[in-house]
């Protein structure tokens, strides 16, 4: 059997029977490597040296989840909520409903996407501002399946498509690991792959607010909210924190680097007071505890790839898969494809799917003649496939939190169905055209 199939099966089994991803990978990669011909020693040799690859990406997550944490406690957040609040509330009591429930979708899908790149709290913000809008959304009759769409859509299709926040992350790991695959290629390419893709996800949101549409009717239950939108804000905090991201921002697209651009960002608020050096360590903490797991995944990916690598089993893959294939492009690229999307759906994280389907799919991609640009949308695609669906996703666990604080939500039948059929089809699709297009 070749080593690469029982190293990526055994962990894809124990991914799927909820084993932590770390330990499903370790496990994997021990396994792979001793089916391979390699003894317990090298095995374990090679899984260490490629730990070191993931260390780049760690770092970048514990920064940024300091720092997003960071700037969600200088009160940006509660600014935004006051506002949104008084704005549809007001609508809402003058019965221009066309109009709130508008101002709800476009605020909301804002907020989704710049907590991605221009203010990367990521799933943060959820929890903050969608249980204050419940009340005002039962009384709009919103069926809250639409906005699940909506803030799955701001959460995934501009990291795959922007390269800045976790976009920068995301394109920075297919450059990196399509690079140890044998493919060198530049950052400024990942987005003009995946440009369609992006396309492929707006018109999945189409498609739900035209199959969500209706008034869908909730019992009106009293909703805990957030305390801390009575809390008084630092008007300088805020003018301080936008200081903070914008200074973030611009060193991050001048270096490349999300870690300098976190690290400045951080610094900014240190200088001028709105991170207080007696909570600062506490706050930073919490931050880097917050996306220390995937930080984790990404680091236990790279010992993976390394292992599958030292194996040499993957050329054996790539000869048997050209059989297989026939040659048949079209065909090889919608079963790969597939099969990231069964990764991504079985671990939750793009972003840790593409070491692990890049030392497979690379070769064999080469070996088709498929060209860079394909190469790129093939890899970025299949990567983000599962994100949305995935019920481990934090894109489907973030807006379940924010939206089921009545109990009137289900996370599989309300989030993880809709975000899978509106989202997974398209991108399967117009991925598939993408590539074959750029052949």
């Amino acid at each position: 059997m070749n080593a690469v199939l029982i190293a990526v099966g055994v962990m894809l089994i124990l991914s799927l029977l909820r084993i932590n991803v770390v330990l499903s990978l370790t496990v994997g990669a021990v396994i792979g490597g001793l089916v391979g011909g390699l003894n317990l020693t090298d095995t374990i040799e090679a899984f260490v040296g490629g730990l070191g690859g993931g260390a780049n990406i760690a770092l970048s997550y514990a920064l940024l989840g300091g720092f997003a944490l960071a700037i969600s406690r200088t009160g940006i957040p509660e600014v935004l909520v006051k506002a949104i609040l008084k704005v549809v509330q007001r609508e809402g009591d003058s019965q221009k409903q066309g109009a709130a429930k508008a101002l709800i979708f476009l605020v909301l899908l804002a907020m989704a996407i710049m907590s991605q790149n221009l203010i990367p709290v990521h799933i943060a913000f959820i929890p903050l501002i969608v249980p204050p809008l419940i009340k005002v959304m039962n009384m709009l009759q919103i069926d809250r399946r639409l906005i699940v769409c909506i803030l799955t859509f701001g959460l995934v299709m501009p990291y795959m498509f922007i390269p800045a926040g976790f976009g920068l992350l995301y394109q920075g790991i297919i450059v990196e690991q399509l690079g140890l695959a044998g493919l060198e290629i530049s950052l400024s390419d990942v987005p003009k792959a995946m440009a369609f893709v992006a396309v492929g996800m707006a018109v999945g949101l189409i498609g739900a607010f035209f199959a969500f549409r209706k008034p869908r009717q909730y019992d009106d239950l009293k909703v805990e909210v957030t305390s801390s939108l009575d809390k008084e804000v630092n008007t300088l905090h805020i003018l301080f924190a936008v200081v903070a991201l914008i200074a973030s921002i611009i060193v991050q697209v001048m270096t490349d680097s999300m870690i300098i651009g976190s690290l400045v960002g951080i610094m900014v608020l240190y200088i001028t007071g709105a991170l207080k050096v007696k909570e600062a360590d506490e706050v930073l903490s919490d931050g880097m505890r917050m996306m220390a797991f995937v930080g984790f995944v990404m680091i236990s990916a790279n010992g993976f790839s390394a292992v599958i690598n030292a194996t040499g089993d993957v050329e054996t893959l790539v000869t048997g898969a050209m059989t297989i294939f026939n040659g048949n492009v079209s065909i090889a690229v919608l079963v790969m494809l597939i099969v990231g999307l069964i990764v991504t759906m079985g671990i939750g994280s793009s972003f840790a799917t593409i070491p692990i389907i890049a030392a497979i799919f690379v070769p064999i991609a080469m070996e088709l003649g498929l060209s860079e640009l394909a190469i790129i949308c093939l890899i970025g695609t299949a990567g983000v496939l599962g994100d949305a669906g995935s019920p481990a996703s934090d894109s489907t666990l973030g807006p379940t939190a924010g939206l089921n604080v009545d109990g009137q939500h289900n996370h599989i039948w309300d989030t993880c169905v809709p975000t899978f059929i509106f989202y997974n089809i398209p991108q399967i699709i117009f991925g598939w055209i993408a590539v074959v297009f750029f052949l």
